[in-house]
């Protein structure tokens, strides 16, 4: 009887960390046949887990949506994840959650071991909030987009650009971006044909939710690299390449992910591609990261650059 109570747990925890399970899959998992989970799923049902099943080969078993909210299952680790990241919505960036956090923050405070308490505690105790100046996302907005990425769900939006025009957006969502101070959404948009990263803050959506879609190959494996290179290069009207004779590392140390895109080169230089829509503004920025510097590209900046410096040769006395 604990045999099988403990494997019912661990098929609940399975399927709350995947949307679609095969019962070939499941029954690797739990190291039994694939009738022993059939039976397992009955259970469930009877103790009132929503599992829904489709049969066929491309069928499985999903944990659906039921009345209440079933029971999270969560390791040592991944309760203090949750606990810091509620403590951290409750004053972040996403707009209108820190209510919702704190009481979420309480519940799971008190069925926590004092072990994973006190780990919690000392990281609260030893970590200090600085607030955040970019602007606020709606929660519901970030969840429902979140849903539809895991899900692959289309997305209907309005968009508003930085130049404040508007636009009706259809667009396959792929996965939610944070810069730190931003939320991004990367995702192929339908009418265009091609990869977009739009702004969280900038975005209305127009429920429902569209059909599901077949997930294209993203436009980059490390799609964090693509958004920031959508963020700080690709949008502007000047796109530069520096070589800087620093280590990557360092030079990353200076570079937002939403100022630049640092490649190492060897362990004593790397690539620094930025973008602006000036090119003094791009002379600066390089300038006063402090490194040794060759600028490639593009043309004008390379000669911007030049009347720069004998410009501020001049200027000494």
């Amino acid at each position: 009887m604990l045999e099988t109570s403990a494997r019912l747990l661990r098929l609940l925890s399975l399927l709350q960390v995947r949307r679609d399970w095969s019962g070939a899959d499941l029954a690797t998992r739990l190291d039994v046949d694939v009738r022993t989970v059939r039976r397992d799923v009955e259970k469930l049902r009877t103790l009132g887990y929503p599992v829904d099943s489709a049969p066929g080969v491309a069928g499985g078993y999903r944990l659906g949506a039921g009345a209440e909210m079933p029971p999270l299952l969560l390791d040592d680790e991944e309760a203090v994840a949750v606990a810091m990241g509620l403590r951290t919505a409750a004053g972040g960036t996403i707009d209108g959650i820190e209510e919702s956090s704190v009481r979420a923050l309480a519940k799971l405070q008190q069925v926590m071991p004092s072990r994973l308490r006190h780990r919690v505690e000392s990281l609260a105790v030893a970590t200090v909030a600085l607030g955040s100046n970019g602007p606020t996302v709606d929660a519901e907005t970030l969840t429902a987009i979140a849903a539809a990425c895991r899900a692959a769900e289309r997305l209907r939006f309005d968009y508003r650009a930085h130049d404040g025009s508007e636009s009706r957006r259809d667009v396959e969502p792929h996965r939610l971006v944070h810069s730190g101070t931003r939320w991004y959404l990367v995702a192929y948009d339908t009418a265009r044909a091609d990869w977009r990263n739009f702004r969280v803050d900038r975005i209305t959506l127009k429920p429902p939710s569209g059909p599901r879609f077949t997930p294209r190959r993203p436009p980059d494996e490390d799609v964090r690299r693509w958004a920031s290179w959508e963020v700080a290069v690709g949008q502007y009207r000047y796109q530069a390449r520096f070589t800087v004779r620093a280590p990557a590392h360092v030079v990353a140390a200076r570079v937002t992910p939403t100022s630049g895109l640092v490649e190492p080169i060897d362990e004593d230089s790397c690539t620094l591609r930025a973008g602006s829509n000036s090119l003094d503004g791009l002379a600066v920025h390089i300038a006063v990261l402090g490194f040794e510097f060759t600028v490639h590209e593009p043309p004008e900046l390379v000669e911007r650059v030049r009347v720069l410096a004998d410009r501020l040769h001049a200027a000494s006395p």
